[in-house]
């Protein structure tokens, strides 16, 4: 089987390594004239992890990324509504990581170069349109170029041209008007040194945690930060781009926060270069597949960065998609099965985080803490802060052992 994947993301890098697992021809094609290792932070949840170990990534995992320890929902008075753990420390089989986007984009590059060949991955090749018959499907390039396989996978992003093409009456993008910016300095360490904190409300929200083991090594952290403000007037939905450099005048909304382990005004001032984002998804898509072609990642379900768990999600698509694949009796009926596994549970994560997942805990305590002097233990419930934190396990599938 000769598969197509527009887009070298982690999605696609991704299910470019499941699919050739199974015996696939596969090649990548990337719009971008040079794959470069953009972006900052992200989470790769328990059962991401599992999936890149089992395509032999964990060395390579534990080498680049932080074990995240523990998620700790703070208020901005600096009071520790509740620690989460993570990964193992949690009880799963597979670590939590805080990684670099871009030291994981090219983690997955590398091993994609490795096993199917370097002459598989083609930079500076957008997939502008396709067509399909009943022997394959033929992707386009604005060169004049083409290329043809059996199936073709859109894994091409937010400004997906295979999405916009299997569905040209979508509409925009959804934009509530949080606007995030985001950056990552190299300094000590704070609290362990593999604590991610969020603190704040759903209006303004700082979210924390270091992401490089090799600085971890030197006795120091790569702290990736992401600064959130919601506009009463939200300005107009700018380009979703994750590299738009972005300014520094929303500092003023974080002076009266007091972290115990770090001073996030200074935090923010050390940072070389602050980037800027939207906080946008699309609404669920009724079906992605049509015929021999799909969608995957945020192709198909881009979502809120709330909850660590956009990553995990691609890479939860790519190994369904693999699976479904070599269990199928022909090309239609295994993206059909793919679609059948992954849309709806997609469809609840996106739904969910719009409802501010797991971080429901943060305005349950602003509601109650008024001051520095109010004591969590008093006000909320350790009940209430679980019913929010295995609600969310259950809509994202990372449960714990056990949960059902």
């Amino acid at each position: 089987m000769r598969v197509i994947i527009a887009g070298a993301g982690i999605g696609g890098l991704t299910a470019a390594l499941a699919l050739h697992r199974q015996g696939c021809d596969v090649e990548v094609y990337e719009a971008v004239d040079e794959i470069r290792p953009l972006g900052v932070g992200i989470n790769l949840l328990p059962h991401g992890s599992e999936l890149l170990h089992g395509l032999g990534l964990g060395a390579a995992l534990d080498a680049t990324g932080i074990r995240t320890r523990a998620i700790e929902y703070r208020t901005k008075f600096g009071h520790m509504v509740t620690s989460d753990p993570r990964g193992t420390e949690a009880g799963f089989a597979y670590p939590q990581y805080s990684i670099h986007r871009g030291h994981l984009q090219f983690l997955l590059l590398d091993a994609a170069s490795e096993r199917l060949g370097p002459d598989r991955i083609h930079a500076a090749h957008p997939v502008v349109s396709l067509e399909q018959d009943g022997e394959g499907v033929t992707a386009h390039f604005p060169s004049g170029a083409t290329a043809r396989g059996d199936a073709l996978i859109g894994a091409d992003g937010f400004h997906s041209v295979v999405r916009r093409q299997l569905h040209p009456d979508e509409g925009p993008a959804h934009y509530e008007g949080t606007l995030l910016r985001r950056g990552a300095s190299e300094r000590e360490p704070f609290a362990d040194g593999r604590t991610m904190f969020i603190a704040g409300n759903h209006d303004v929200k700082f979210v924390c945690y270091p992401i490089s083991e090799e600085a971890r090594g030197r006795g120091r952290a790569l702290i990736n930060w992401v600064a959130e403000v919601r506009h009463d007037q939200p300005r107009e939905l700018a380009e979703a781009d994750w590299n738009r450099i972005g300014t520094r005048d929303f500092v003023e909304h974080f002076l009266d926060f007091a972290m115990p382990d770090i001073d996030i005004v200074d935090l923010v001032d050390a940072t070389h270069q602050v980037l800027e984002y939207p906080m946008v998804d699309r609404d669920p898509l009724p079906w992605w597949t049509a015929g021999r072609v799909t969608l995957l990642g945020d192709a198909a379900h881009p979502m809120y960065p709330i909850g660590a768990n956009g990553t995990s999600q691609a890479i939860l698509d790519a190994v369904a998609l693999e699976q479904a694949l070599a269990d199928a009796s022909s090309i239609e009926t295994g993206l059909a099965a793919y679609e059948d596994q992954r849309r709806e549970k997609t469809s609840a994560v996106v739904l969910s985080n719009r409802e501010n997942g797991p971080e429901q805990v943060l305005d349950i305590a602003d509601a109650r803490l008024t001051g520095p002097d109010d004591r969590v233990e008093d006000l909320i419930t350790a009940e209430e802060v679980e019913a929010v934190a295995s609600r969310y396990r259950a809509v994202a599938g990372f449960q714990k052992v056990g949960e059902q």
